[in-house]
């Protein structure tokens, strides 16, 4: 049986938690499993992986891979790849990977399937379907052609199964030099956003406001829920439009992807590019005066009422339930 390898993504002294979707489904899979972990710290966090049948962490911990540089993590995964030739490559659907394996696949022409809903392996053959048409139907996708086949899965779609408890045993690190090129350009800093909450496409909950929330001010009310759930606020187009928060706070088909456990819709109609970046979420609660409103088809649960009378409302009892 072949390799499949797993670009890992880390953040805050872990990996990131689509990485142990992706590493979960891989080790139901008949494969050798690696990982390529790279940028500053990566070492030290490779060796826990040994606990999701990682076999070996390819390492490269060069400062300057600090920030993500399209030409320099091309050249270095690229070279990876054609050196394991593995016959599959994992990865989460994320900015950095949407941006970063289309250029990968060119290089060493593989086949690639991106922001894939569903994951899984039969014999030697990948299992995967993804969304088509802001999400109207899913597709399953087979590869042809090409030794390597890239999988970029869409994050919080695929279950994670718990470690094993010998974690940080069995995984053989190999450290490699970044290859010498003449950059185009250079990445000397990235100024990060100042919110200490998740971002979107990782948060377990999100609240989520749009232009029936009639003005940035009144955006008060989600962060007070979100505050009180330990979520992050989002926001339709709409409201990203008329300027009231930012565009990275956008959900939907060209602002973030989401999938988390609880998603509340606040006085968001659903329009269906709105509703293809948060149609995964586990469970959809939908907050709108309007009992037609779109996105009561998509909800599990609807409260039909104003959002400025039942924000506050919801706010109390969760409050009562967590003291």
């Amino acid at each position: 049986m072949g390799t499949i390898i797993v670009f890992t993504e880390h953040t805050q002294n872990d990996f990131k938690r689509g990485t142990y979707e992706l590493l979960t489904a891989a080790k139901k899979s008949e494969h050798a499993i690696k990982v390529i972990a790279v940028g500053p710290g990566a070492d030290s966090l490779a060796p826990k992986l040994g606990a999701w049948g990682v076999s070996e962490a390819i390492v490269c911990t060069d400062d300057n891979l600090k920030n993500y540089n399209p030409e320099l993590y091309t050249n270095l995964i690229g070279g990876v790849l054609e050196a394991e030739k593995p016959q599959f490559v994992l990865a989460s659907s994320s900015m950095l990977a949407r941006d970063l394996f289309p250029r990968v696949a060119q290089k060493i022409k593989a086949g690639i399937a991106s922001d894939c809903t569903e994951l899984s392996f039969s014999g030697g053959n990948a299992l995967v379907r993804r969304p088509m048409y802001a999400g109207k139907c899913t597709a399953q996708v087979e590869f042809s052609n090409c030794e390597t086949k890239i999988i970029l899965a869409r994050p919080n779609q695929l279950p994670v199964i718990a470690a094993e408890s010998n974690a940080g045993t069995g995984v053989n690190i190999k450290s490699i030099t970044l290859p010498p090129m003449d950059l185009k350009t250079r990445i000397k800093e990235v100024v990060a956003g100042a919110s200490e909450k998740l971002d979107l496409t990782e948060a377990n909950i999100i609240v989520a406001g749009g232009r029936g929330m009639k003005g940035p001010e009144h955006f008060k009310l989600l962060e007070e829920l979100a505050s009180t759930l330990g979520a992050t606020v989002g926001a339709s187009r709409a409201v990203v439009d008329a300027g009231w928060v930012s565009h990275s706070m956008q959900v939907g088909q060209t602002g973030k992807t989401v999938a988390p456990t609880l998603y509340i819709a606040c006085a968001i109609s659903g329009a269906i590019q709105h509703l293809a970046g948060m149609s995964g979420s586990k469970v959809i609660v939908a907050i709108n005066t309007d009992a037609d409103a779109p996105i009561f088809r998509k909800a599990t649960y609807g409260i039909v009422g104003d959002a400025f009378e039942v924000l506050p409302a919801l706010t109390a009892e969760f409050k009562a339930l967590i003291q």
